[in-house]
């Protein structure tokens, strides 16, 4: 297969959450596969510096501010996206946050904030990019960010799972839909990832019996996510939608 399937020089990348964690590297791995990539969070200050390092590496970022939980301000991330860099032809919508309170502990607002972000706001930044992608006949790539915990749970994490596997279920039910406007929407469901906000924990008694559960017997680094990434991304999956790619050092093979 011909690396020029991966490219993806010219089309116009947007990820949510893009201030730190995943996001970052996520925006990253674009750009250096040729995607002006636009940056999007709440917190756009802390976006600044990372659009800063990929313009001194030679790739094209613009920031722009976003809460993924108001429809408002998607249109209007949506509308600055289109003015600093064009239509979005790539989605990565990757803004989530988690609660690990025990079930009987979580409360209505721990609740719907892990809702209304993972699983309202990743419909709303979809709903958005698609209604964008098809007004322009450009067609494009969603690619949606779930999680292991879409198949296999653990406790303290009920609003987390139910949102990561209603996000799956929402993937499919876009890809039935838009297919035919020639917009692809896929899934990654990774596993553990390290990352700065899980280092402490992964170091930890509990985090290191956590990782010996992993038939790979090590955690996942964001590097690890880049194949699945580019090949949703990019014409490499032309003919792949409604997908999910399980990156996870095998850990949904393991007995429960």
């Amino acid at each position: 297969m011909s690396s020029e399937l991966f490219d993806l020089h010219d089309r116009v990348a947007l990820v949510t959450g893009a201030s730190g964690g995943l996001g970052a590297h996520f925006a990253r791995t674009l750009a250096r596969a040729g995607a002006p990539v636009v940056l999007a969070s709440r917190r756009v200050e802390r976006l600044q510096a990372l659009a800063d390092e990929i313009r001194a590496g030679s790739g094209a970022a613009f920031a722009v501010e976003m809460d993924v939980t108001d429809a408002g301000s998607v249109r209007a991330g949506f509308e600055a996206a289109a003015e600093a860099a064009g239509v979005v032809q790539v989605l990565v919508n990757n803004s989530g946050v988690a609660n690990s309170r025990r079930a009987l502990e979580i409360t209505e607002a721990d609740w719907d904030e892990v809702l209304d972000t993972n699983l309202k706001g990743a419909w709303l930044v979809a709903r958005e990019a698609a209604r964008r992608m098809v007004d322009a006949g450009t067609g494009g790539s969603i690619v949606n960010i779930a999680s292991i915990a879409a198949f296999r749970v653990a406790g303290g994490m009920a609003p987390y799972a139910a949102s990561k596997a209603g996000l799956v279920h929402l993937t499919r039910a876009l890809a039935l839909e838009l297919a035919r406007h020639d917009v692809r929407v896929n899934a990654i469901a990774p596993g553990y990832i390290l990352t700065d906000i899980n280092r402490e924990f992964f170091q930890s008694p509990a985090g290191e019996a956590m990782v010996k559960r992993i038939p790979q017997r090590r955690l996942g680094n964001p590097g690890d996510l880049d194949g699945a990434l580019l090949l949703l991304a990019s014409e490499a999956s032309r003919y792949m939608t409604g997908s999910v790619i399980v990156v996870d050092g095998g850990h949904l093979q393991s007995s429960l």
